[in-house]
């Protein structure tokens, strides 16, 4: 499993709506700005987030985008699987029983394993937590 940039930009979008959530709803424009992202890029995922209900949207001349809901309420597993879509690190755990050795695969175990141990650790990660652990000269 790697995450692309799409997986890891949306964290960084949430992030930054989590810091400036005080703001209301906040341009993608400067989003983009404060992050060094290309804004079109950002449309994309931005979308992506709002299908989701992650953020809600507003038009007008102090139009933008904010949270829907508070920053511990969003894990790092439901962000990157909306964007990612599966978090598996190989694709036989995506479609069980598709695969002729399924039965006799002995390493299954271990990718099951792994998948578990991904899964737990990115439902624990709060945007919260990142919001709590991160030093006030550190960008994100």
């Amino acid at each position: 499993m790697k995450i692309s940039t799409k997986g890891r930009y949306a964290i960084r979008v949430m992030l930054d709506l989590a810091m400036h959530k005080e703001d209301g709803y906040v341009s993608l424009k400067d989003i983009a700005k404060r992050q060094d992202l290309s804004n079109k890029y950002l449309e994309m995922i931005i979308s992506i987030l709002n299908k989701a209900g992650y953020v809600q949207s507003t038009r007008g001349k102090f139009g933008g985008y904010k949270l829907s809901y508070e920053p511990e309420k969003y894990t790092m597993a439901a962000i990157l699987k909306t964007t990612e879509g599966s978090m598996a690190p190989v694709s036989c755990l995506d479609c069980p029983g598709e695969c002729a050795k399924e039965a006799e695969c002995i390493t299954l175990p271990m990718w099951k394993k792994l998948d578990q141990i991904i899964e737990e650790y990115l439902e624990s990660v709060t945007l919260q937590d990142l919001l709590d652990t991160r030093a006030d000269t550190y960008t994100i």
